[in-house]
């Protein structure tokens, strides 16, 4: 299969949007895995002579560009979560947000922190441990880890946060997290009241796993449950104007096929999407 070429201009377009982000471009450099300073530097500067290809795309894929024809839709789920990102960053709010898978919970995520800057966003994994965690943490705001033990990594984030005006933390996948890790929301909490917001956003599954540990009176999610409200704010969920809008900005203008693709979505909207490629690529053969 022939590769595509690769657009250097709009990914340095889109590196630059991504380094106005944070302080400066060496702090942008160190949110990034496999990407030195010197290499954002070439990029931005117009000397990309001896950048290899691979780079480019490591780059593209870490600053959120995309070179495929799908359009993005502003659904119910995405303009509910910007107006409450939007509270939570300006009131230093902590907020529990739930929603069903394929609701583009992490999609408006990363639209949001593409789009304002001191909004770092942490994709959560069930692997981590409290290293991994505060290590994971310190790279997405910019500071480098190496050599610090847990301690002086919780103070690297706590202090790195209390220099912003209105910073912004989403950790999405939350309910991917061990207690061991999860337990740091109260430590963060704790030290940036007022100063700070955090969100954390997952499936239902977050508010179950709450609940059943205030019951159970497992270790901290008394805590956590106080702090996130004793409550999780639900999404109101995928709706089928939202997909129908979906399948008419890729393409897809029948009424027939859409409904279709709504009775067959389950309001997931990466199957949405499978199925709208799967018409276009239909189309495409002739069928």
């Amino acid at each position: 299969m022939k590769k595509k070429s690769l657009n250097k201009g709009e990914i340095v377009k889109a590196l630059r949007a991504y380094c106005d982000r944070y302080e400066s471009q060496n702090k942008a450099a160190a949110s990034m895995r496999g990407v030195s300073a010197a290499t954002v530097s070439q990029m931005l500067n117009g000397n990309w002579d001896l950048i290899k290809d691979e780079m480019w795309r490591n780059v593209a894929a870490q600053v959120g560009y995309r070179d495929d024809a799908w359009r993005a839709v502003e659904t119910t789920n995405f303009r509910e979560l910007t107006t409450m990102y939007k509270d939570a960053q300006e009131n230093s709010l902590v907020l529990a947000i739930t929603g069903d898978a394929g609701s583009s919970k992490t999609f408006t995520a990363r639209h949001f922190a593409a789009n304002n800057k001191r909004v770092y966003l942490l994709c959560c994994n069930e692997f981590w441990n409290r290293k991994l965690f505060l290590s994971e943490l310190l790279k997405v705001i910019g500071r480098d880890s190496s050599g610090y033990t847990v301690g002086e990594m919780m103070e690297a984030v706590v202090s790195e946060l209390k220099k912003q005006e209105a910073p912004l933390l989403i950790l999405d996948e939350a309910d991917k997290l061990n207690d061991n890790a999860l337990y740091f929301f109260i430590a963060l909490y704790n030290q940036l009241e007022d100063e700070c917001g955090i969100v954390l956003q997952a499936t239902n599954y977050l508010e179950k796993r709450l609940a059943r540990g205030v019951r159970l009176n497992k270790k901290g999610y008394n805590e956590i449950w106080s702090r996130v409200g004793r409550k999780c704010i639900e999404l109101k969920g995928v709706t089928a104007d939202d997909i129908a809008s979906i399948c008419v900005a890729n393409g897809v203008h029948d009424a027939k096929t859409i409904d279709k693709i709504i009775d067959d979505s389950e309001s997931d909207l990466r199957r949405v999407k499978r199925r709208v490629h799967a018409v276009s690529k239909s189309r495409a053969a002739g069928n």
